[in-house]
């Protein structure tokens, strides 16, 4: 029986002070994240921009006591190769597109590991260039094995019923009809879906989904997170939250749908930032749902995921 090694890929996180600038130049030396009209000037960009940009990363990080994103990803690669053990020879690493360990270290371990097949798993249900491609790219660059590739899962019903069942922990009994569900994603520039990006068409895929199994609560998209300019996916969703305010929404429960791991954007730019603005915009009830981290029906989707690519 083939050995399999599956890699769990996502984005990464700085988890103390003194890893924020050099996260914040690595990222911001991805063409993928922030393509530089002039390529030879990326590097000196990245250097700049990461010395400007570093004090409200750390001020968001002081906040939140720290980001728990490569802990949270540590428990999902474990319950993962758990899950698989009875399936085969399996075992998971991860690999943080910016900041250890990277796709390199998860590289070296599988070949001294000495496995036959690779599955990469990216931890973004939606596609986007700048998240799954840019990393699978990374992978490929340092992986000297086969790989098979799991591109995206928008609506892959183990990932649905996870995210349901998270919604229907947080949501208030008899709330059908009295509480509006905002779906969040994280913005990306119109200017990707221009270039045949179809991270908008995912959202909206698991957004149609979650409407199916939710039938009777109302909701809305917005989207967060949006860096820089140019013209970004709206509504914001500081925006969308002032409109239902107004319309007399109440009772508000926000779920992240491009994030499977809690982090500073929905740690503090949810949890801190948009409750403030709600409460102060009059809505008297709000609710996270939290990331699907290491929820063993996420886990039991990721499962799935893996053994439906490798029976192709």
């Amino acid at each position: 029986m083939a050995r399999v090694g599956v890699v769990l890929l996502t984005m990464g996180e700085p988890e103390t002070l003194d890893q924020v600038r050099p996260f914040l130049k690595e990222l911001l030396n991805d063409p993928a994240l922030v393509p530089v009209p002039v390529a030879a000037l990326q590097p000196a960009f990245a250097w700049t921009l990461s010395c400007l940009c570093q004090g409200r990363l750390k001020r968001r990080l002081t906040q939140i006591h720290g980001s728990p994103l490569r802990r949270l990803t540590e428990l999902q690669r474990a319950a993962l190769e758990d899950a698989l053990r009875p399936c085969g020879d399996f075992k998971v690493y991860m690999a943080m597109r910016y900041g250890p360990p990277s796709a390199q270290d998860a590289a070296r371990c599988m070949q001294e590991d000495q496995l036959d097949l690779a599955v990469a798993l990216p931890l973004y249900p939606q596609y986007c260039r700048a998240t799954t491609g840019s990393s699978l790219v990374d992978l490929r660059q340092h992986l000297r094995l086969p790989i098979q590739e799991i591109p995206s899962w928008p609506d892959h019903a183990g990932y649905i019923a996870a995210l349901v069942e998270q919604i229907s922990r947080v949501l208030p009994p008899s709330s059908a009809g009295k509480t509006h569900m905002l779906l969040s994603a994280h913005s990306v520039p119109e200017a990707f879906l221009s270039a045949g990006d179809p991270y908008l068409q995912e959202i909206q895929a698991t957004q149609k989904a979650l409407s199916c199994a939710l039938p009777g609560l109302p909701h809305s998209l917005a989207f967060q997170s949006r860096t820089g300019r140019g013209t970004w996916l709206k509504p914001d969703i500081a925006e969308e939250v002032r409109r239902l305010a107004r319309a007399g929404v109440k009772n508000l429960v926000v779920v992240p749908l491009s994030f499977v791991s809690d982090h500073s954007e929905t740690l503090y730019d949810l949890d801190i930032v948009l409750k403030r603005q709600a409460l102060a915009e009059g809505i008297t009830t709000f609710l996270r749902v939290p990331s699907l981290n290491d929820s063993p029906a996420f886990i039991a989707a990721l499962k799935d995921l893996v053994m439906t690519r490798i029976s192709q």
